[in-house]
């Protein structure tokens, strides 16, 4: 031991040899081996399990500032942090995932530069009550100009603030796009004016994970996008009794219709094509009329509202009653044949041009202005209202 410990030493300390040194001679009293003083702490602690979405993960440092804070999944998506401008405190900017386990690696650096790490694991909850959002338009699709992007979501949302943030709706070439709930379970975005033809939106779901309302979290996690295709607005006069098809600035054609009679008038306003039937069967009684009728083989329909106002081929009333008289129960009706298979015919021409998403405007009609929920028609609210 004697012998080991002489050797160790490296020299006589009465001769001044290196290993005799005095430490405070020797570079003013500083260790150069000496551990960090750093103390990273990161909350929740490791091997946690069943860890809250939103509120629990925070890594912090004393005696020390933080240089780097990871934290991924098991796939190594990284999830995004803010660092505390002092360096002393790190924490997520949006949720975590639900049901996922999370590795934190964390370093900080004392005054005198030297590093402190800390590895933790842990895993967030597994929900026992979960909701999705039902969306439109479909991933992939081309829409018209008016199309807006609506969710209605499974369950009632009593935190809208999270679950608005959780979704990402952006559009090439870049305009403000904004989101407006209709109630508590209807989400919709739209811009200030109609898409600019050609525009790519893209709608990014990041709702897994997010409590929507008391321990009830979203588990959508995904990416859709869609294109606007050629701007195609139409605008029906009630009064007039026409329909005028603009396309890209240019009025392509006059159509003669039959809108609302006296006492079933339609809709004034801007109204949004949401669903295209070549034939499909119309029932006064699911629109709250009595037995006034029930058509089962109506051409060339596309629906306008929620509440049952389509624009759709009449084969059963007079060639002469369109741009003469208004007859319907509401709706916007151009001459067709019965069968839809006449393309010759004006309900046809129209319904082959026509695509979801595509506006139609109607005007001087003796009856008031759409609701903007009363289908895919936010269009009629002010963007002042809208943004509030």
């Amino acid at each position: 031991m004697l012998l080991v410990l002489t050797a160790c030493g490296g020299g006589d300390p009465a001769a001044g040899g290196k290993g005799g040194q005095d430490p405070a001679q020797n570079g003013g009293g500083k260790q150069e081996n000496a551990a960090s003083q750093a103390v990273v702490t990161i909350a929740p602690k490791d091997g946690a399990e069943s860890v809250a979405t939103s509120g629990a993960l925070k890594v912090t440092a004393e005696q020390g500032k933080l240089t780097t804070v990871t934290v991924a999944d098991s796939k190594g998506t990284e999830v995004e942090g803010k660092l505390a401008s002092d360096g002393a405190s790190w924490q997520p900017v949006g949720h975590l995932a639900a049901g996922t386990q999370y590795k934190v690696h964390a370093v900080a650096k004392d005054s005198e530069g030297r590093e402190s790490a800390k590895d933790t694991t842990f895993t967030t909850l597994v929900p026992k009550n979960t909701f999705i959002g039902h969306y439109t338009p479909e991933d992939g699709s081309t829409v018209g100009v008016g199309m807006p992007v609506s969710i209605n979501f499974t369950r009632g949302i009593t935190n809208p603030e999270a679950v608005e943030k959780a979704i990402k709706v952006t559009a090439e070439p870049a305009v403000q796009i904004e989101g407006h709930w209709f109630g508590n379970d209807r989400l919709d975005f739209r811009p200030e004016k109609y898409w600019a033809a050609g525009t790519k939106v893209t709608v990014a779901f990041n709702l897994d994970g997010v409590e929507g309302r008391p321990g009830v979290y979203g588990k959508q996690k995904k990416t859709i996008s869609f294109t606007i295709g050629r701007r195609q607005v139409s605008t029906v006069d009630a009064g007039a009794k026409t329909m005028k098809v603009e396309r890209d600035g240019k009025i392509i054609k006059t159509i003669p219709i039959t809108a609302g009679a006296p006492s079933t008038t339609t809709y004034n306003g801007q109204m949004v094509i949401s669903e295209k039937y070549k034939v499909t069967r119309m029932n006064g009684a699911t629109v709250g009329f009595g037995g006034e009728y029930d058509i089962k083989d109506v051409p060339h329909a596309m629906r306008l509202s929620t509440s049952g106002t389509f624009v759709h081929g009449n084969y059963w009333a007079s060639s002469g009653t369109f741009g003469s008289a208004n007859v319907s129960h509401g709706c916007v009706g151009l001459r067709d044949a019965r069968g839809a298979g006449d393309s010759s015919t004006p309900a046809a021409w129209f319904y082959d041009r026509s695509i979801i998403g595509d506006v139609v405007i109607v005007k001087n009609s003796k009856d008031k202005q759409i609701q903007p929920d009363n289908g895919l028609n936010g269009w009629n609210m002010d963007w002042s209202e809208w943004i509030k």
